[in-house]
């Protein structure tokens, strides 16, 4: 079985097993904007620590920022969308606020197509760069596949074939795999999901609720103080 293959499988095999996992009730009292408990869990130091070994992460925003928020997402996530544009609104707004960008294409197909062209991205493009393809493929609506990824990859100035002999790395599919073994670990079961202060938030919770999370650990080190 061709490697690309083996990862699609890899995917499906993955999800399968994290929706069937127990319900995360949510382990700190922190809320959504519309007032519920927001499934989280604390993660162990190591673990998050291997977020930062992974081959293809973008340092998006804030490089020295005191307080690191990891982003989990699938290109074809609405909830990521809506995520992604808040989170680029926080980060502008606090210098302390580092954001580190974690492929985790988990919704079929077509996100795992889009994907090897992000990879191909964050591979010949500055991290500022990479940020700004993030960003524009998610200024589209409906199901993002490869040929909006290329079209986003050439919005930001990168040679489309050089993008796509990148993307044709046997690699790629080793590397997502790692990634998926991590979000697995880390009890990742929706997108977005998001980790900060030791702790991972599985799907999104709000601007609001997110600042406050981001807010505490700045203050305590914890995400609720």
């Amino acid at each position: 079985m061709p490697n690309f293959l083996r990862l699609i499988v890899a995917v499906f095999a993955l999800w399968a097993g994290s929706m069937a996992a127990q319900a995360d009730v949510g382990e700190f009292p922190i809320k959504a904007d519309d007032g519920t408990v927001i499934a989280n869990h604390a993660v162990a130091a190591d673990l998050v620590a291997s977020i930062e070994k992974l081959q293809n992460i973008v340092v998006a925003a804030n490089p020295q920022g005191k307080v690191t928020l990891y982003e989990f997402y699938d290109l074809n996530c609405p909830y990521c969308r809506k995520a992604s544009a808040d989170i680029d609104e926080l980060v502008r707004a606090n210098a302390n606020l580092r954001l580190v960008l974690v492929p985790f294409p988990v919704l079929g197909i077509p996100s795992i197509l889009a994907a090897r062209v992000e990879y191909a991205v964050n591979k010949l493009a500055t991290p500022q760069d990479a940020y700004k393809f993030h960003r524009a493929v998610y200024e589209s609506r409906g199901t993002i596949e490869d040929s909006r990824a290329f079209a986003a990859a050439q919005k930001i100035g990168l040679d489309v074939v050089e993008v796509r002999a990148k993307a044709s790395e046997e690699a790629f599919a080793r590397i997502m795999k790692e990634h998926l073994r991590i979000g697995d670990a880390l009890g990742i079961q929706a997108t977005p999901g998001l980790v900060i202060g030791g702790v991972a938030i599985v799907g999104y919770p709000g601007k609001t609720a997110l600042a406050k999370v981001i807010g505490a650990v700045e203050k305590c080190g914890k995400v609720v103080c």
